[in-house]
Formats: structure tokens, C-alpha cells, sequence
């Protein structure tokens, strides 16, 4: 089950799973993502997040996980945030989200960082499931809070 670093070849591809998990949490609606907007977010002159793949022998790219590092004032101490993890659903149960989430965890640690972070939506029963079995803490008392483009233009007019 090799997990490697996204390539410039992956992004369709990517952006392809992107519109499965997009429609898997009901939000097709929300995206605006292209292939030109992938490529310059994750291989651009500053790429803001940075992406794995897994890739099984016989059927290609089957997941992927992206991520970004993000700055504690508490830690005094950069972290990392897991933006997505996606397995096509023909793939689950199978040990590639595992495989995908182990290997973010290994960069936050290799990388010296102080924490790993992460969403899911309240209604992902499987997710939350996944996520606690690998140990993780569920923070309750936190809640999300967004802007989008028209809130700011808003605001700062």
C-alpha cells in the first residue's frame, strides 16, 4: 500500500476524489476548486498545503490527504492541519485511510510539530468512529467560525 507525495501528474486526479468528497458530504455546491487552482495551491511558487497519495498497484490513486501547517501561540510551535482525507468508497475498510492518516501524523512528528488538527462533520458517524480509534480527542467546547469572500469584502468596506 505505497503512500507517496502528490506530482504535478496527480492534480486531476485529485481533483477528481475532491468531487467525491465534495458530494459525499453534500457540499457540491461549495466548490470552486480547478485544476489550475490545485495546481498553484500544491506545486505553485508558494504552495500553501501539500498532498499524499495512495496508490494501489493494479487501480491507480484510490485516496489522498491534504494538509497545511498551521502556528500555536500556546505552544509557541507549528502544527499541522489535515484539510481532507478521502478514500474512494469501493477502497474503504481496507486500511488506506490509515495508511494516509499514519503517514500525516509521521510528518507532523518528523516535522517537530506540536499538534495535528482536524474536521469532521457531525453527522459522519464513520469518520468520528475512524478518528477515535486512532485515538484522537474530540474538543466539544470549540466551535468553527468562517468568513467567506463576500463576509470579508463586506467587513472591510
Amino acid at each position: 500500500m505505497p503512500i507517496r507525495p502528490a506530482s504535478t501528474d496527480d492534480v486531476e486526479t485529485i481533483l477528481d476524489l475532491i468531487r467525491g468528497i465534495a458530494e459525499y458530504e453534500n457540499l457540491t455546491h461549495q466548490l470552486e476548486a480547478t485544476t489550475e487552482k490545485l495546481q498553484e495551491s500544491l506545486f505553485g511558487e508558494n504552495p500553501v498545503a501539500y498532498a499524499l497519495v495512495a496508490e494501489d498497484d493494479s487501480s491507480g490513486i484510490v485516496g489522498y490527504a491534504i494538509y497545511f501547517y498551521n502556528f500555536s501561540t500556546f505552544l509557541a510551535q507549528k502544527g499541522i492541519y489535515l484539510e481532507d482525507l478521502y478514500v474512494k468508497p469501493e477502497y474503504r475498510g481496507k486500511g488506506w485511510g490509515k495508511k494516509l492518516f499514519t503517514a500525516v501524523a509521521k510528518i507532523a512528528y518528523d516535522q517537530n510539530c506540536g499538534r495535528m488538527e482536524w474536521m469532521a462533520l457531525d453527522w459522519n458517524d464513520p469518520a468520528l468512529e475512524f478518528y477515535r480509534a486512532q485515538g484522537a480527542s474530540l474538543l466539544e467546547e470549540w466551535r468553527l467560525l468562517r468568513f467567506l469572500r463576500p463576509e470579508l469584502e463586506k467587513l472591510l468596506k
